[in-house]
Order: structure tokens, then C-alpha cells, then sequence
């Protein structure tokens, strides 16, 4: 009797120990499976501890960080990492060893502002090829359907385009010569928004002239010589379109130190409240537009994670969750952009509200 007690015991307390064992075991896969390096899902459908590159026109144009924060922001909500890298020139050569530095990486996805629609392919292809997500941002790629990407759009081209020359046209009574201060030749944005600019201006003002567009490579250096040029060559202007932050900051900061010709010449385009504060409340400047470069990179890096995560695609009508800023659907393909999502339509700035803005 008595070593038939012991030997129960001994087995209950055996499988005690087994059941511990299993249960241990079972705890500690579970552990190692969430410990995967692209983690479990977020409540978004989002893969935790995810990298993302993002490679802006440049490391140092303002509107361009501010973008980058907003990306930083995402992933930080997402439980991933951003990591900044680009050049300090607006060229596609500058970016090229970026796209190569986040292959290198094993990076989860790339966010790049094209400063060439066709330049930056090659390697961008190569990137896909290794299974890295190409979004653009800002500044579209035009490479075909390879690799395919998603752009993030600020606001709808036609629409920044048009909104620009009816600023202006509002400004100088719908007469006179104009000039477009631009960024880079080769940006796509800047491109497609002066090509709506143009039809525009043939579609509902045949009194204004546009008689110049000169490009500033989003350099305050450089854009000041341009404009220079301009104002030298064409003493008749009467307004200038400047659609880069870069450019209107520069041109706004000329004009209200050189007074005789802000009185003659109105001055307005794409700008950043905090750059253009001053120059609205001197009067330099009456009305400029934009949208928040912080939510348009919040918007890329979401989009970015939720497409390396499979939460997101390219097909049209599909839809994902961008944080704070709510769902958004794919738009279809049309001539020259491929799928696309679009932030919102521009603010306009003056008098009445550029103090309720700090970015």
C-alpha cells in the first residue's frame, strides 16, 4: 500500500512536470513567433518592425523634412523605422546611391520624390526585384509598369495646375505678362502642374501672357539669379507662379527688400506658412497655396507599410488606413500616372488665416 502511494505520487508529480513542459513550450513558440523581424500585425493589417527609405529631392529643402517627419511619424505609430537618405542636389544621380543603400539594407519598402520620371528606373527595378515596395511621393516616376509603384499625390494635378493661374488672374485682373518660376526641369510634378497651368491660361485668360518659365533646381542661389534674369528681361511682368516652396520663398524674400518692384510685379504660388508669414503680413505677397508636406509623408509611410505588408495593392477601388488621417482608395490608372492616391485639395493662404498655420 504504502509503495503504491509513493509510486502515484511520483507519476502525478510526473505529469505535472510534463504538462509545465508543454505549456512552457508552447508559450515560448508562441514568444518566438511574434520576435519574426517583420513582427506580428498591427490592428491596420501592418507588419511591426518594418524599414522604410525614404529619399527626398533633397536632405535640405524644408518642405522636403517636413515630409520626411510625417513618414518617421507613420512607421514610429506602425512600430517600424524610417530612414532618411538622399543627396543634397535635386538630380537623380543624388538618389541613386540611396535606392542602392536601402537594397543593401533588405529594406521593407522605398518612398522617393523622383527628381527624374525615367532616370531613377534602373535601379528602382532592381529594388523591386528584391522584393522592396516602391512608393512615390511628391514627385512622380514614370517607369512603366516596372517596377510598378503607387504614387501619393498632394492634391489633384488638374486641380493645383488651374488653382495657380486663378490666384494670380484674381490678383492682376486677368492681364499682362506672366512668368512660371519653377524647380527642377525634369520634376514631374512641376511639370504636369505647369502643363494645367497652360491650359488654363488658353482656356479662360487670353489676356495673359506667359512669357516665360525659368527654372530654379529648388536652389535659393540659383533661383535668385533666375529671377533676376526674368524681372531684367521682361520690365512689363506683371506676375509670377512659382509652384516650389524653394522658389517663392526666395522670389518673396527679393521682392520685399527691392519695394519698386513689388509694386509692380504680384508674386504667388506653392509656399510654406512659416516661410511666407512675413512676407503676407508686409504685403509682399496676398495669396499663395499648399498642402501639409507633414500628412503627405505621414500618408507615404503608411502606404508604403501597408503595401510590404499585404494590407494594401495597387488594385483600383482598394482601399487601406492611413492613421489620423483616415481610409483612402486607390485611384485607376490614367495617361502618364499610374495607381494613386490623393492627399486633399490645397488651403490658400493670406491675411485672414496664415496665423492658424505653424508648418
Amino acid at each position: 500500500m504504502t509503495i503504491s502511494r509513493t509510486v502515484r505520487r511520483r507519476a502525478t508529480a510526473l505529469l505535472a512536470l510534463t504538462v509545465a513542459g508543454l505549456t512552457l513550450a508552447a508559450c515560448s513558440s508562441s514568444s518566438n513567433a511574434g520576435a519574426d523581424p517583420t513582427g506580428a500585425p498591427t490592428a491596420t493589417g501592418v507588419k511591426k518592425g518594418q524599414t522604410v527609405y525614404f529619399i527626398p529631392k533633397d536632405t535640405q529643402n524644408p518642405y522636403e523634412v517636413l515630409a520626411d517627419v510625417g513618414g518617421q511619424k507613420a512607421l514610429k505609430e506602425l512600430g517600424g523605422k524610417v530612414v532618411i537618405s538622399s543627396g543634397t542636389a535635386d538630380t537623380a544621380a543624388a538618389q541613386i546611391p540611396s535606392i542602392q543603400a536601402a537594397i543593401q539594407a533588405h529594406a521593407n519598402a522605398i518612398v522617393i520624390a523622383g527628381n527624374d520620371p525615367s532616370a531613377l528606373c534602373p535601379s528602382l527595378n532592381q529594388a523591386a526585384q528584391a522584393g522592396i515596395k516602391i512608393v512615390a511621393f511628391d514627385s512622380d516616376i514614370s517607369c512603366g509598369t516596372s517596377p510598378s509603384h503607387l504614387f501619393i499625390n498632394q492634391a489633384d494635378t488638374a486641380s493645383v495646375g488651374t488653382s495657380e493661374v486663378d490666384l494670380l488672374a484674381k490678383e492682376i485682373n486677368s492681364t499682362g505678362q506672366i512668368a512660371i518660376l519653377s524647380a527642377a526641369a525634369s520634376a514631374t510634378n512641376q511639370n504636369a502642374w505647369i502643363g494645367y497651368m497652360k491650359k488654363q491660361l488658353a482656356a479662360k485668360y487670353p489676356n495673359m501672357k506667359l512669357v516665360s518659365t525659368v527654372y530654379g533646381n529648388d536652389d535659393p542661389a540659383t533661383s535668385l539669379t533666375v529671377l533676376q534674369g526674368l524681372l531684367s528681361a521682361y520690365p512689363n511682368l506683371k506676375g509670377i507662379i512659382s509652384p516650389t516652396t524653394v522658389g517663392i520663398s526666395t522670389a518673396a524674400q527679393y521682392l520685399s527688400t527691392h519695394k519698386d518692384v513689388a509694386s509692380k510685379v504680384t508674386l504667388t504660388g506653392l509656399g510654406l506658412p512659416s516661410q511666407m508669414k512675413s512676407y503676407v503680413k508686409d504685403g509682399t505677397v496676398k495669396s499663395f497655396e499648399l498642402w501639409n508636406p507633414s500628412n503627405l509623408g505621414y500618408l507615404a509611410g503608411y502606404a508604403a507599410a501597408s503595401l510590404s505588408s499585404g494590407s494594401a495593392s495597387l488594385q483600383t477601388g482598394s482601399s487601406f488606413k492611413a492613421g489620423t488621417l483616415g481610409s483612402f482608395k486607390v485611384i485607376g490608372p490614367t495617361p502618364g500616372v499610374g495607381p494613386s492616391v490623393v492627399l486633399g485639395p490645397p488651403t490658400v493662404f493670406d491675411s485672414s488665416n496664415i496665423d492658424q498655420f505653424n508648418f
